[in-house]
């Protein structure tokens, strides 16, 4: 999963938690870039982690499960 410069994240956008510091850890895997590492956050959002360089970061999350997703 390609993750793009221009997204990346600081801190959670739900809660505001740096993303440098992931409470916990569901699973690593090895993938075409190196590693995949899911983890999540202390709000309860769950966070696709790729590895660039020498650092982890996020390229998706969720919503935590009592955000409400937007109605049309």
């Amino acid at each position: 999963m390609p993750c793009e410069e221009d997204t990346v994240m600081l801190c959670c956008p739900y809660c505001g938690w740096p993303d440098d510091d992931p409470v916990t850890t569901v699973s690593r895997h090895r993938s075409a870039s190196g590693a995949t590492v899911w983890t999540r956050c202390v709000c309860g959002s769950l966070q696709t982690r790729v590895r660039r360089g020498g650092a982890f970061v996020v390229c998706a999350r969720s919503r935590p499960a009592d955000h409400p997703a937007a109605s049309l």
